[in-house]
């Protein structure tokens, strides 16, 4: 969770920097949005590999090694001049970061039983709406207070400052992570026992014992990478924007990171209850895609709110919404393969669906440049979101025998 939580706060700070950072750089809405979806290209394009190495050399070196490339690549951006060098730096991040949470999903499916991961995944992904709420007002506080000591802007020492904390767990991860229970030496022999027959008890599908190549082309597992794209288009548009969103009710800094921190907050507060209630009635089908609908409804109403206070309650529900679909929604491929078919599918479903952060930014730049406003962006955003939730409500109905099969 820690590592995750300076993971986003990695990805999503340029939302932040872009503040004051696209007026220093000569930065359109178009260009921003497009450099800031740049990471997941990087990031799709290393995701399989980058996967299947971690689970060969176990978890514990290579997310060490993700974790220390990308608070060095992050903390250069801070010395971005313009287009390209924002753009090169932003595909860098992505290259450095590219299976991180793949890795930690194929992790944790190393050490909890299939009944019980909507909450551990959820327990586990809390540390995103955790961190952008925490980042919101530290971002704001970096950037007024920061501006001008050195001789650099408040946004360039944004970036250096929050690279620290990823670059020392980096270090601090080849210390404390144990790669498996047979190695953990903090519990008892008759613990990882009874681990390791709960482990093995789980449920072994047909798409499990396939060749990865196989594997990876099962019509239902392409299907939940779809769903995961329409998540991620839903997280990353309204993420990436959203500062600039809460700036335009005319705050400061300061205040756009406190009132931004908001949503975040609020999907906090459901992810985990969300996810104990799916485990315990064993569905998950509309624990995914109902959240889904209800966020892309939210902004269909965010889209034509006249006052902030009804923007940021849309917007939190919005946020409510997807934060709740994607723990959730990982029960569902990592329920369908396991070992080497396990990493390659669950890097699969991640990269597909990454594409959508590379989307959503770059479509709701687009749209704000071509009409200069963000409703007709959150609506375009909300449709998606209700479709994504009607197809993970289709996708994630326990197959009958020969269902979803190529």
């Amino acid at each position: 969770m820690l590592c995750y939580f300076c993971a986003y706060l990695d990805r999503v700070n340029v939302s932040f920097a872009a503040l004051t950072m696209n007026r220093d750089l000569g930065l359109s809405a178009s260009a921003y949005g497009f450099g800031a979806g740049l990471f997941f290209l990087g990031y799709v394009a290393f995701e399989v590999p980058s996967n299947l190495i971690l689970e060969r050399v176990g978890a514990r070196l290579w997310i060490a090694r993700i974790m220390v490339t990308w608070s060095l690549i992050s903390g250069a951006t801070a010395f971005a001049a313009g287009e390209a060098s924002f753009y090169g730096l932003r595909l860098a991040l992505g290259l450095a970061e590219a299976g991180f949470f793949p890795g930690i999903i194929l992790y944790l499916t190393q050490w909890f039983p299939a009944a019980e991961r909507a909450r551990i995944v959820g327990t586990f992904m809390v540390a995103v709406p955790l961190s952008a709420a925490f980042g919101g007002p530290v971002s704001g506080l970096i950037l007024t207070a920061a501006d001008g000591v050195a001789g650099l802007a408040g946004w360039q020492w944004l970036y250096l400052i929050e690279a620290v904390p990823s670059l020392v767990l980096g270090f601090f991860a080849l210390i404390v992570l144990t790669d498996r229970p047979a190695q953990a030496d903090w519990l008892t022999p008759q613990e990882r026992a009874a681990l390791a027959a709960q482990l093995a008890a789980d449920p072994r599908p047909a798409e499990a014992r396939r060749p990865l190549s196989a594997a990876l082309l099962q019509p239902r597992l392409l299907g939940l990478a779809l769903v995961y794209f329409g998540l991620s288009t839903g997280l990353y548009a309204v993420g990436m924007w959203l500062p600039q969103i809460v700036s335009g009710f005319g705050l400061k800094p300061l205040a756009t990171g406190f009132v931004a921190a908001l949503p975040y907050l609020a999907a906090a507060a459901v992810m985990v209850p969300w996810t104990r209630r799916s485990d315990a009635t064993g569905e998950r089908a509309w624990h995914t895609g109902g959240p889904a609908i209800a966020a892309g409804l939210a902004l269909a109403v965010a889209s034509q709110a006249s006052h902030p206070l009804v923007s940021i309650l849309a917007l939190s529900a919005a946020a409510m919404g997807v934060f709740a679909a994607l723990p959730t929604f990982w029960t569902l491929p990592t329920a369908l393969l396991r070992g080497r078919a396990a990493a390659g599918g669950i890097a699969l479903v991640n990269a597909v669906g990454s594409v959508g952060g590379f989307v959503g930014p770059s479509l709701m730049g687009w749209i704000k440049d071509a009409t200069g406003r963000f409703d007709a962006a959150l609506a375009a955003v909300g449709l998606l979101l209700v479709l994504t939730g009607l197809l993970a409500a289709r996708l994630g109905r326990q197959p009958r025998d020969g269902e979803f099969r190529s």
